[in-house]
Protein backbone atom coordinates (compact mmCIF):
# COMPACT_ATOMS: atom_id res chain seq x y z
CA UNK A 1 0.00 0.00 0.00
CA UNK A 2 2.81 2.46 0.83
CA UNK A 3 4.14 1.63 -2.73
CA UNK A 4 1.00 2.29 -4.27
CA UNK A 5 0.52 5.55 -2.42
CA UNK A 6 3.93 6.96 -3.63
CA UNK A 7 3.19 5.95 -7.28
CA UNK A 8 0.20 7.26 -7.48
CA UNK A 9 1.12 10.39 -5.98
CA UNK A 10 4.30 10.67 -8.22
CA UNK A 11 2.12 9.71 -11.11
CA UNK A 12 -0.14 12.80 -10.37
CA UNK A 13 2.47 15.41 -9.81
CA UNK A 14 4.48 14.05 -13.19
CA UNK A 15 1.49 14.57 -15.26
CA UNK A 16 0.72 18.14 -13.50
CA UNK A 17 4.35 18.84 -13.97
CA UNK A 18 4.09 17.89 -18.20
CA UNK A 19 0.96 19.67 -18.62
CA UNK A 20 2.04 23.08 -16.93
CA UNK A 21 5.37 22.89 -17.79
CA UNK A 22 5.09 21.97 -21.19
CA UNK A 23 3.00 25.03 -21.67
CA UNK A 24 5.14 26.98 -19.86
CA UNK A 25 7.80 25.76 -22.12
CA UNK A 26 5.96 27.15 -25.12
CA UNK A 27 5.13 30.49 -23.79
CA UNK A 28 8.50 31.52 -22.20
CA UNK A 29 9.91 30.30 -25.82
CA UNK A 30 7.59 32.69 -28.09
CA UNK A 31 7.97 35.38 -25.31
CA UNK A 32 12.24 35.48 -25.44
CA UNK A 33 11.66 35.23 -29.30
CA UNK A 34 9.18 38.35 -29.51
CA UNK A 35 11.05 40.52 -26.85
CA UNK A 36 14.15 39.62 -29.12
CA UNK A 37 12.43 40.60 -32.12
CA UNK A 38 11.43 43.86 -30.36
CA UNK A 39 15.06 44.52 -29.56
CA UNK A 40 16.19 44.46 -32.81
CA UNK A 41 13.28 46.78 -34.28
CA UNK A 42 13.67 48.50 -31.19
CA UNK A 43 17.83 49.04 -32.24
CA UNK A 44 16.67 49.54 -36.21
CA UNK A 45 14.64 53.07 -35.53
CA UNK A 46 17.21 53.81 -32.39
CA UNK A 47 19.78 53.88 -35.50
CA UNK A 48 17.31 55.43 -37.85
CA UNK A 49 17.07 58.57 -35.85
CA UNK A 50 20.77 59.15 -35.17
CA UNK A 51 22.03 58.67 -38.72
CA UNK A 52 18.98 61.17 -39.27
CA UNK A 53 19.92 63.78 -36.78
CA UNK A 54 23.66 63.65 -38.33
CA UNK A 55 22.59 64.28 -41.67
CA UNK A 56 20.30 67.10 -40.82
CA UNK A 57 23.26 68.47 -39.26
CA UNK A 58 25.42 68.18 -41.59
CA UNK A 59 27.90 65.74 -39.33
CA UNK A 60 29.66 62.80 -41.02
CA UNK A 61 28.24 59.30 -40.64
CA UNK A 62 31.14 56.51 -40.64
CA UNK A 63 31.05 53.53 -38.86
CA UNK A 64 33.54 54.89 -36.42
CA UNK A 65 31.26 57.55 -35.38
CA UNK A 66 28.36 54.83 -34.78
CA UNK A 67 30.49 51.69 -34.04
CA UNK A 68 29.54 52.93 -30.06
CA UNK A 69 25.64 52.92 -30.60
CA UNK A 70 25.33 49.31 -32.08
CA UNK A 71 25.32 46.36 -29.17
CA UNK A 72 28.25 44.21 -28.54
CA UNK A 73 26.59 40.83 -30.80
CA UNK A 74 24.58 43.12 -33.06
CA UNK A 75 25.42 44.19 -36.76
CA UNK A 76 24.14 47.42 -38.60
CA UNK A 77 23.94 47.96 -41.82
CA UNK A 78 23.39 52.17 -42.57
CA UNK A 79 22.51 52.52 -46.83
CA UNK A 80 22.79 56.43 -47.78
CA UNK A 81 21.94 57.85 -51.05
CA UNK A 82 24.27 57.92 -53.17
CA UNK A 83 27.07 56.05 -50.96
CA UNK A 84 28.39 52.77 -50.03
CA UNK A 85 26.81 50.89 -47.63
CA UNK A 86 27.97 51.89 -43.60
CA UNK A 87 28.88 48.56 -41.67
CA UNK A 88 28.86 48.06 -38.23
CA UNK A 89 29.99 45.47 -36.07
CA UNK A 90 30.68 41.81 -36.60
CA UNK A 91 28.31 39.99 -39.45
CA UNK A 92 26.72 37.13 -37.01
CA UNK A 93 26.76 33.53 -39.12
CA UNK A 94 23.94 31.37 -39.00
CA UNK A 95 20.28 32.08 -38.39
CA UNK A 96 19.27 35.58 -37.46
CA UNK A 97 17.19 37.96 -36.24
CA UNK A 98 16.74 40.99 -37.90
CA UNK A 99 14.74 44.27 -38.48
CA UNK A 100 14.68 47.36 -41.19
CA UNK A 101 13.79 50.82 -40.66
CA UNK A 102 13.92 53.96 -43.11
CA UNK A 103 14.90 57.52 -42.58
CA UNK A 104 13.70 60.43 -42.99
CA UNK A 105 16.78 61.64 -45.54
CA UNK A 106 16.41 58.29 -47.24
CA UNK A 107 18.61 55.90 -45.81
CA UNK A 108 18.05 52.46 -44.57
CA UNK A 109 18.98 51.10 -41.27
CA UNK A 110 19.49 47.38 -41.02
CA UNK A 111 20.25 45.33 -37.82
CA UNK A 112 21.10 41.80 -37.17
CA UNK A 113 21.02 40.12 -34.00
CA UNK A 114 22.26 36.36 -33.97
CA UNK A 115 19.45 34.25 -33.41
CA UNK A 116 22.04 31.91 -30.94
CA UNK A 117 21.26 34.63 -28.00
CA UNK A 118 17.85 33.43 -28.04
CA UNK A 119 18.48 30.03 -28.10
CA UNK A 120 20.76 30.64 -24.78
CA UNK A 121 18.49 32.48 -23.67
CA UNK A 122 15.93 29.95 -23.95
CA UNK A 123 17.93 27.36 -22.87
CA UNK A 124 18.68 29.02 -19.30
CA UNK A 125 14.91 29.28 -19.08
CA UNK A 126 13.99 26.00 -19.67
CA UNK A 127 17.34 24.54 -16.58
CA UNK A 128 15.20 27.32 -14.21
CA UNK A 129 12.21 25.25 -15.27
CA UNK A 130 13.53 22.07 -15.12
CA UNK A 131 15.07 22.69 -11.37
CA UNK A 132 11.94 23.72 -10.57
CA UNK A 133 10.57 20.67 -12.05
CA UNK A 134 12.48 18.48 -9.91
CA UNK A 135 12.12 20.05 -6.41
CA UNK A 136 8.78 19.47 -7.62
CA UNK A 137 8.99 15.72 -7.80
CA UNK A 138 11.23 15.69 -4.87
CA UNK A 139 9.01 17.20 -2.44
CA UNK A 140 6.02 15.21 -4.07
CA UNK A 141 7.68 12.26 -3.26
CA UNK A 142 8.69 13.22 0.28
CA UNK A 143 5.07 14.30 0.94
CA UNK A 144 4.19 11.24 -0.48
CA UNK A 145 6.21 8.92 1.39
CA UNK A 146 5.12 10.93 4.84
CA UNK A 147 1.23 10.56 4.05
CA UNK A 148 1.83 6.66 2.83
CA UNK A 149 3.58 6.09 6.02
CA UNK A 150 0.49 8.48 8.32
CA UNK A 151 -2.10 5.86 6.75
CA UNK A 152 -0.08 2.71 6.25
CA UNK A 153 1.28 2.66 9.84
CA UNK A 154 -2.21 2.80 11.38
CA UNK A 155 -3.35 -0.14 9.10
CA UNK A 156 -0.29 -1.90 10.23
CA UNK A 157 -1.17 -1.47 13.63
CA UNK A 158 -4.72 -2.35 13.13
CA UNK A 159 -3.77 -5.83 11.31
CA UNK A 160 -1.63 -6.42 14.21
CA UNK A 161 -4.82 -5.89 16.62
CA UNK A 162 -7.35 -7.90 14.30
CA UNK A 163 -4.34 -10.90 14.47
CA UNK A 164 -3.73 -10.31 18.23
CA UNK A 165 -7.94 -10.87 18.74
CA UNK A 166 -7.44 -13.77 16.48
CA UNK A 167 -4.86 -15.35 18.16
CA UNK A 168 -7.15 -15.01 21.30
CA UNK A 169 -5.73 -11.68 23.17
CA UNK A 170 -8.98 -9.65 23.73
CA UNK A 171 -7.21 -6.66 25.38
CA UNK A 172 -8.00 -3.24 23.58
CA UNK A 173 -5.98 -0.91 22.99
CA UNK A 174 -7.46 2.17 22.93
CA UNK A 175 -5.18 3.63 20.70
CA UNK A 176 -6.39 6.43 17.54
CA UNK A 177 -4.35 7.81 14.77
CA UNK A 178 -6.35 10.72 14.03
CA UNK A 179 -7.74 9.61 10.77
CA UNK A 180 -12.15 9.13 11.08
CA UNK A 181 -11.68 6.34 9.33
CA UNK A 182 -9.35 4.77 10.71
CA UNK A 183 -10.32 5.69 13.82
CA UNK A 184 -13.56 4.30 13.28
CA UNK A 185 -12.13 0.67 12.58
CA UNK A 186 -9.90 1.19 16.08
CA UNK A 187 -13.58 1.68 17.71
CA UNK A 188 -15.19 -1.49 16.36
CA UNK A 189 -12.12 -3.33 16.62
CA UNK A 190 -11.77 -2.27 20.61
CA UNK A 191 -15.63 -2.78 20.76
CA UNK A 192 -15.02 -6.43 19.74
CA UNK A 193 -12.24 -7.29 22.03
CA UNK A 194 -14.24 -5.99 25.07
CA UNK A 195 -17.09 -8.47 23.82
CA UNK A 196 -14.85 -10.91 23.53
CA UNK A 197 -13.32 -10.34 26.62
CA UNK A 198 -16.71 -10.37 28.47
CA UNK A 199 -17.61 -13.79 26.75
CA UNK A 200 -14.28 -15.72 27.34
CA UNK A 201 -15.07 -14.44 31.23
CA UNK A 202 -17.96 -15.74 30.91
CA UNK A 203 -17.22 -19.16 29.67
CA UNK A 204 -14.54 -19.29 32.52
CA UNK A 205 -16.88 -18.39 34.93
CA UNK A 206 -19.40 -20.77 33.97
CA UNK A 207 -16.75 -23.72 33.69
CA UNK A 208 -15.51 -22.51 37.38
CA UNK A 209 -19.20 -22.60 38.86
CA UNK A 210 -20.16 -25.50 36.74
CA UNK A 211 -16.56 -27.29 38.62
CA UNK A 212 -17.72 -25.79 41.96
CA UNK A 213 -22.12 -26.56 41.60
CA UNK A 214 -21.68 -29.79 40.22
CA UNK A 215 -19.40 -31.65 42.70
CA UNK A 216 -21.83 -31.64 45.67
CA UNK A 217 -24.95 -33.56 44.14
CA UNK A 218 -21.92 -35.62 42.00
CA UNK A 219 -20.75 -36.90 45.41
CA UNK A 220 -24.39 -37.11 47.09
CA UNK A 221 -25.12 -39.68 43.77
CA UNK A 222 -22.15 -41.52 44.27
CA UNK A 223 -22.41 -42.20 47.77
CA UNK A 224 -26.24 -43.40 47.75
CA UNK A 225 -24.57 -45.70 44.09
CA UNK A 226 -22.06 -46.68 47.01
CA UNK A 227 -25.07 -47.37 49.19
CA UNK A 228 -26.87 -49.61 46.42
CA UNK A 229 -23.89 -51.81 46.09
CA UNK A 230 -23.33 -52.57 49.75
CA UNK A 231 -26.63 -53.69 50.61
CA UNK A 232 -28.63 -57.06 49.27
CA UNK A 233 -32.13 -55.55 51.03
CA UNK A 234 -34.73 -54.82 48.23
CA UNK A 235 -36.18 -52.11 50.17
CA UNK A 236 -33.28 -50.28 51.25
CA UNK A 237 -32.13 -50.72 47.51
CA UNK A 238 -35.80 -48.91 46.66
CA UNK A 239 -35.12 -46.34 48.73
CA UNK A 240 -31.50 -45.17 47.82
CA UNK A 241 -32.18 -45.96 44.13
CA UNK A 242 -35.08 -43.35 44.80
CA UNK A 243 -32.83 -40.63 46.46
CA UNK A 244 -30.54 -41.01 44.04
CA UNK A 245 -32.91 -40.48 41.18
CA UNK A 246 -33.70 -37.32 43.38
CA UNK A 247 -30.15 -36.60 43.31
CA UNK A 248 -30.27 -36.62 39.71
CA UNK A 249 -33.20 -34.42 38.99
CA UNK A 250 -31.49 -32.19 41.39
CA UNK A 251 -28.04 -31.91 39.06
CA UNK A 252 -30.39 -31.31 35.88
CA UNK A 253 -31.56 -28.40 37.42
CA UNK A 254 -28.06 -27.34 38.32
CA UNK A 255 -27.24 -27.16 34.84
CA UNK A 256 -30.03 -25.66 33.86
CA UNK A 257 -29.62 -23.11 36.51
CA UNK A 258 -26.10 -22.43 35.66
CA UNK A 259 -26.81 -22.25 31.57
CA UNK A 260 -29.93 -20.03 32.39
CA UNK A 261 -27.48 -17.87 34.27
CA UNK A 262 -25.00 -18.13 31.48
CA UNK A 263 -27.26 -16.23 29.45
CA UNK A 264 -28.67 -14.05 31.12
CA UNK A 265 -27.73 -13.97 34.76
CA UNK A 266 -31.05 -11.36 35.72
CA UNK A 267 -33.30 -14.07 34.18
CA UNK A 268 -35.10 -15.74 36.89
CA UNK A 269 -38.43 -18.48 37.25
CA UNK A 270 -39.44 -16.74 41.12
CA UNK A 271 -42.68 -18.99 41.73
CA UNK A 272 -44.06 -19.48 45.40
CA UNK A 273 -43.08 -22.44 47.14
CA UNK A 274 -42.76 -24.46 50.51
CA UNK A 275 -39.94 -23.52 52.27
CA UNK A 276 -39.75 -26.52 54.40
CA UNK A 277 -39.57 -28.67 51.46
CA UNK A 278 -36.01 -27.45 50.26
CA UNK A 279 -34.74 -27.70 54.06
CA UNK A 280 -35.83 -31.01 54.44
CA UNK A 281 -34.50 -32.38 50.90
CA UNK A 282 -30.96 -30.74 52.06
CA UNK A 283 -30.92 -31.91 55.51
CA UNK A 284 -31.44 -35.28 54.61
CA UNK A 285 -28.95 -34.78 51.14
CA UNK A 286 -26.56 -34.30 53.80
CA UNK A 287 -26.29 -36.09 57.01
CA UNK A 288 -24.59 -38.92 55.79
CA UNK A 289 -21.50 -36.61 54.73
CA UNK A 290 -22.16 -34.84 58.13
CA UNK A 291 -22.44 -38.13 59.95
CA UNK A 292 -19.29 -39.31 58.45
CA UNK A 293 -17.43 -36.21 59.55
CA UNK A 294 -19.13 -37.11 63.10
CA UNK A 295 -20.71 -34.12 62.83
CA UNK A 296 -24.76 -32.91 63.43
CA UNK A 297 -26.60 -30.63 60.65
CA UNK A 298 -30.34 -29.39 62.39
CA UNK A 299 -33.35 -27.52 61.70
CA UNK A 300 -35.28 -25.18 63.48
CA UNK A 301 -37.81 -22.00 63.42
CA UNK A 302 -40.77 -21.04 62.06
CA UNK A 303 -42.69 -23.68 60.31
CA UNK A 304 -44.76 -23.65 56.62
CA UNK A 305 -43.25 -20.81 55.41
CA UNK A 306 -44.04 -19.93 51.54
CA UNK A 307 -41.15 -18.00 49.81
CA UNK A 308 -41.02 -16.72 46.67
CA UNK A 309 -38.38 -17.77 44.66
CA UNK A 310 -36.71 -20.88 42.34
CA UNK A 311 -36.68 -24.12 44.33
CA UNK A 312 -33.85 -25.33 42.79
CA UNK A 313 -31.97 -22.01 43.00
CA UNK A 314 -32.84 -22.05 47.17
CA UNK A 315 -31.30 -25.38 47.03
CA UNK A 316 -28.36 -24.79 45.96
CA UNK A 317 -27.81 -21.89 48.07
CA UNK A 318 -28.49 -23.89 50.82
CA UNK A 319 -25.98 -26.29 49.72
CA UNK A 320 -23.57 -24.16 49.07
CA UNK A 321 -23.95 -22.69 52.90
CA UNK A 322 -24.10 -26.43 54.33
CA UNK A 323 -20.90 -26.86 51.93
CA UNK A 324 -19.24 -24.13 53.55
CA UNK A 325 -19.89 -25.16 56.97
CA UNK A 326 -19.00 -28.85 56.53
CA UNK A 327 -15.77 -27.75 55.13
CA UNK A 328 -14.51 -24.53 56.98
CA UNK A 329 -17.14 -24.92 60.17
CA UNK A 330 -17.16 -26.70 63.40
CA UNK A 331 -19.48 -28.30 65.26
CA UNK A 332 -23.37 -28.65 64.57
CA UNK A 333 -24.67 -26.91 62.04
CA UNK A 334 -28.46 -24.96 62.77
CA UNK A 335 -30.84 -24.42 59.96
CA UNK A 336 -32.97 -21.62 61.82
CA UNK A 337 -36.34 -19.74 59.58
CA UNK A 338 -37.77 -16.94 60.53
CA UNK A 339 -40.05 -13.99 59.61
CA UNK A 340 -38.77 -10.76 59.46
CA UNK A 341 -41.26 -8.02 57.84
CA UNK A 342 -42.36 -9.76 54.35
CA UNK A 343 -39.21 -11.52 54.18
CA UNK A 344 -38.65 -15.21 55.41
CA UNK A 345 -35.36 -15.67 56.72
CA UNK A 346 -33.07 -18.60 56.62
CA UNK A 347 -30.36 -18.72 58.78
CA UNK A 348 -27.44 -20.74 58.66
CA UNK A 349 -24.77 -21.06 61.38
CA UNK A 350 -22.27 -23.68 62.85
CA UNK A 351 -19.98 -23.22 66.14
CA UNK A 352 -16.78 -23.44 63.78
CA UNK A 353 -13.77 -20.07 64.15
CA UNK A 354 -16.21 -18.01 61.82
CA UNK A 355 -14.58 -15.66 58.98
CA UNK A 356 -11.90 -13.23 59.64
CA UNK A 357 -12.30 -10.25 59.88
CA UNK A 358 -10.04 -8.95 57.70
CA UNK A 359 -12.50 -10.57 54.98
CA UNK A 360 -15.74 -9.50 56.41
CA UNK A 361 -18.41 -8.83 53.53
CA UNK A 362 -15.77 -9.91 50.75
CA UNK A 363 -16.48 -13.24 51.30
CA UNK A 364 -18.78 -13.16 48.56
CA UNK A 365 -16.17 -11.87 45.83
CA UNK A 366 -14.86 -14.48 43.22
CA UNK A 367 -11.35 -16.15 44.89
CA UNK A 368 -11.77 -14.97 47.99
CA UNK A 369 -11.35 -17.27 50.49
CA UNK A 370 -10.35 -17.34 53.93
CA UNK A 371 -9.30 -21.27 53.93
CA UNK A 372 -7.39 -22.13 50.47
CA UNK A 373 -10.76 -23.27 48.85
CA UNK A 374 -11.66 -22.06 45.47
CA UNK A 375 -13.74 -18.87 46.55
CA UNK A 376 -16.48 -19.61 43.87
CA UNK A 377 -19.27 -21.18 45.93
CA UNK A 378 -20.69 -18.26 48.24
CA UNK A 379 -20.05 -15.71 45.04
CA UNK A 380 -22.65 -18.38 43.11
CA UNK A 381 -24.72 -18.69 45.92
CA UNK A 382 -25.10 -14.57 46.13
CA UNK A 383 -25.93 -14.79 42.33
CA UNK A 384 -28.11 -17.31 42.60
CA UNK A 385 -30.25 -15.62 45.60
CA UNK A 386 -30.02 -12.23 43.75
CA UNK A 387 -31.15 -13.78 40.42
CA UNK A 388 -34.88 -14.54 42.19
CA UNK A 389 -34.74 -10.99 44.12
CA UNK A 390 -33.76 -12.35 46.93
CA UNK A 391 -30.43 -11.40 48.51
CA UNK A 392 -27.52 -13.49 50.59
CA UNK A 393 -25.70 -11.71 53.76
CA UNK A 394 -23.21 -12.34 56.52
CA UNK A 395 -24.99 -11.22 59.38
CA UNK A 396 -22.66 -12.40 62.11
CA UNK A 397 -18.85 -13.39 61.50
CA UNK A 398 -17.99 -15.20 64.94
CA UNK A 399 -19.89 -17.65 65.13
CA UNK A 400 -20.53 -17.24 61.73
CA UNK A 401 -23.97 -16.56 60.68
CA UNK A 402 -25.21 -16.27 56.86
CA UNK A 403 -28.84 -15.17 56.36
CA UNK A 404 -30.78 -15.66 52.91
CA UNK A 405 -33.81 -13.54 52.54
CA UNK A 406 -36.87 -14.09 50.28
CA UNK A 407 -40.15 -12.11 49.31
CA UNK A 408 -42.62 -14.25 51.84
CA UNK A 409 -45.89 -15.45 50.59
CA UNK A 410 -48.94 -15.96 53.23
CA UNK A 411 -48.83 -19.43 55.23
CA UNK A 412 -50.23 -22.59 53.60
CA UNK A 413 -51.78 -23.07 57.28
CA UNK A 414 -51.64 -22.32 60.76
CA UNK A 415 -51.35 -25.33 63.07
CA UNK A 416 -51.21 -25.93 66.50
CA UNK A 417 -47.55 -24.17 67.39
CA UNK A 418 -46.53 -23.21 64.32
CA UNK A 419 -45.48 -19.85 65.67
CA UNK A 420 -43.40 -21.98 67.94
CA UNK A 421 -39.80 -22.93 67.53
CA UNK A 422 -39.47 -26.14 66.92
CA UNK A 423 -36.34 -28.92 65.89
CA UNK A 424 -36.56 -31.25 63.47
Amino acid sequence: MRRRLIQSTLAVVLVVIAVFGLSLVIVETRTISDSAQERVDSEALRLASIVDSRILGAEDVTGDILRNQVGKEQYAIIRLPDRAPIMVGSKPEGDVIQSSADGEEGERVTVQEPRSAVTREVGRTLLIIGAVALLAVVAAVLLAVRQANRLASPLTDLAETAERLGSGDPRPRHKRYGVPELDRVADVLDSSAERIARMLTAERRLAADASHQLRTPLTALSMRLEEITLTDDPDTVKEEANVALAQVERLTDVVERLLTNARDPRTGSAVSFDLDEVIQQQLAEWRPAYRSAGRAIVSSGKRHLRAVGTPGAVAQVLAALIENSLMHGGGTVALRTRVTGNQAVVEVTDEGPGVPADLGARIFERAISGRNSTGIGLAVARDLAEADGGRLELLQSQPPVFGLFLSRTPLLKKPDGADEPTVR
